[in-house]
C-alpha cells in the first residue's frame, strides 16, 4: 500500500512540475508578445438571425483591431457594432469547446446526463493528459479509468481548457468523439453558423475545421440565451482540482475588468490567439470576438478596446408600439373579433449615443387576419430605422393569444363582410 501511495505522490509531483513549466511559458508569452514563439498552455486547443447591423458598424469610426478578424455584438439586439474580416475562416483552437459546452448543457437540460454523475476517463482522453504532462496542450491531468463528475469536467473545460475533459464530456454525451462531432456540425447548421466546421470536441489540429468571428458571435449569443448558467463556470477565476495548485482562468480579462464574466480563449500556432468575451454593464451585455491576434496580451488588450468602445459609444433605446407594447387588431371568422399583437422580442435597438432620440418605426400587418390563429403566430413586422431611413432591426409581430375559428353564423357573416371588403375596399 505504501508503495502505491509513493508512486501516486511522485506522479502528482510530476504533474505539478509540468503544469508549473507550462504556466511559466504562458506568463512569458503574455509579457513578451508575438516574438517569443512560446506556447500558451490551454490555448493551444488553448445575434438573432437576420438582425441588420447598427448604424456605424464595420469600423466606420476608425477603430482598427490588431487581429485577423474581430466582431462586436450587442447581446440584446443582436446588432453588430463593429466588424473586421468577420467571415474569414480560421482554425477554432479551443473556441471549439464553446460548442462542446453548448451541447453538454443541452444534454443536462434534457436529462441525458447530470451534474453529479460520474463518468469514466477513456484511454483517448488520458493520452491528452500525458501530452499535457510533457508540456503539450492543456489538460485536467485525468487518469485512465478514473471516474469524474460531469460538473468537474465542465469546470475543467470552462476554466482550465482541459482537452482531456472535453473528450470525456463528448464521450459521455454522444458515446464517442466521432458521434459528438456529428452533433457539433449538425447543431452549428441549426443555429446558423454557416461557415464553420468542427472535427473534434477540443479544437486541437486534426481534420478539416474552421470557424469565423461572425459564427462564433452567433454561437456565443445562442449559449448566453439558452444556457445563461454557463457564466457560473466561465466567470470562475481559478480552477481547483485534486491536490494541484489553483490554475488561473486563461481569460485574463476576468482579472482586469469586473464587467467581464466569460466565455473562452483559444490558441494554435497556425491560427493565433483567440478570445470570445462577454461583459455586462447595467442592463446592457456585449459579446466581443477577437481571432488571430499575435499574442495573449494582444488578444486581451484588443478585446478590452472592443468592449470599451461598445459601452462608451453606443446605447440601447426602446421604441413605442401600441399601448404598453401591445396593439389590438380585428379578426375575421374567429370566436373573438379581436386579437392582441405584440413584438416577438423587446423593441430595442442599439444606436450611437448621439442618435439615441432619432429612431423611428413602422408597422406592417397582414390584413385581413382570419381565424384560426395560433398563439405566437407571426402576423406582421415591426421595422425600426434611424433618422436617415436605414433599417436597424426588424422584429416579427406575433399574436399574444390563440383565436379559434368561430361558429357557423360568425363565419358566414364575416365571409360576407370580407366579400364586400374585397369588392369595395
Amino acid at each position: 500500500m505504501g508503495l502505491v501511495e509513493s508512486r501516486r505522490a511522485r506522479r502528482g509531483r510530476r504533474w505539478r512540475a509540468a503544469a508549473a513549466v507550462v504556466m511559466l511559458a504562458a506568463s512569458l508569452a503574455t509579457v513578451l508578445g508575438a516574438g517569443t514563439g512560446l506556447p500558451v498552455a490551454g490555448a493551444q486547443a488553448g445575434a438573432p438571425q437576420g438582425s441588420p447591423p447598427a448604424a456605424g458598424a464595420g469600423g466606420e469610426a476608425g477603430l482598427k483591431i490588431q487581429a485577423r478578424s474581430a466582431l462586436l455584438v450587442d447581446a440584446t439586439t443582436g446588432q453588430e457594432l463593429f466588424a473586421q474580416n468577420a467571415d474569414e475562416p480560421i482554425p477554432p483552437a479551443s473556441l471549439a469547446k464553446i460548442m462542446t459546452l453548448d451541447l453538454v448543457f443541452h444534454a443536462l437540460e434534457q436529462g441525458q446526463i447530470a451534474l453529479d454523475q460520474e463518468v469514466p476517463v477513456s484511454e483517448a482522453a488520458w493520452r491528452l493528459s500525458v501530452q499535457a504532462g510533457l508540456g503539450g496542450p492543456s489538460a485536467m491531468f485525468l487518469e485512465v479509468g478514473e471516474r469524474v463528475r460531469i460538473e468537474d469536467l465542465i469546470r475543467g473545460v470552462a476554466i482550465a481548457s482541459g482537452n482531456d475533459a472535453s473528450t470525456v464530456l463528448a464521450e459521455a454525451v454522444a458515446g464517442s468523439e466521432e458521434a459528438f462531432v456529428q452533433r457539433m456540425n449538425q447543431h452549428a447548421a441549426e443555429i446558423g453558423m454557416k461557415n464553420s466546421v468542427f472535427s473534434n470536441s477540443h479544437g486541437l489540429p486534426g481534420g478539416e475545421q474552421h470557424v469565423t468571428a461572425r459564427d462564433m458571435a452567433r454561437l456565443a449569443l445562442h449559449v448566453l440565451a439558452e444556457h445563461p448558467d454557463i457564466l457560473k463556470y466561465t466567470s470562475m477565476k481559478y480552477f481547483e482540482w485534486k491536490d494541484f495548485d489553483p490554475q488561473p482562468n486563461y481569460n485574463r480579462l476576468l482579472f482586469r475588468d469586473d464587467r467581464v464574466d466569460g466565455i473562452k480563449t483559444g490558441h494554435l500556432s497556425e491560427a493565433g490567439y483567440h478570445l470570445v468575451a462577454t461583459a455586462r454593464e447595467g442592463d446592457r451585455r456585449l459579446v466581443s470576438v477577437v481571432m488571430g491576434a499575435a499574442s495573449d496580451a494582444l488578444r486581451v488588450g484588443e478585446s478590452q478596446r472592443l468592449l470599451d468602445y461598445g459601452f462608451q459609444q453606443f446605447t440601447n433605446t426602446r421604441v413605442a408600439f401600441g399601448e404598453n407594447g401591445r396593439q389590438v387588431v380585428p379578426v375575421f371568422k374567429g370566436a373573438r373579433s379581436q386579437v392582441t399583437v405584440q413584438p416577438a422580442a423587446p423593441p430595442v435597438v442599439t444606436v450611437p449615443k448621439t442618435a439615441a432620440g432619432e429612431v423611428r418605426s413602422r408597422v406592417e400587418l397582414k390584413e385581413p387576419l382570419v381565424a384560426p390563429l395560433e398563439r405566437g403566430q407571426r402576423v406582421g413586422t415591426l421595422t425600426i430605422e434611424d433618422a436617415e431611413g436605414r433599417v436597424l432591426r426588424q422584429l416579427p409581430l406575433v399574436t399574444a393569444d390563440a383565436v379559434p375559428r368561430g361558429g357557423f353564423f360568425r363565419v358566414m357573416w364575416d365571409s360576407v363582410r370580407l366579400l364586400f371588403r374585397n369588392l369595395f375596399g
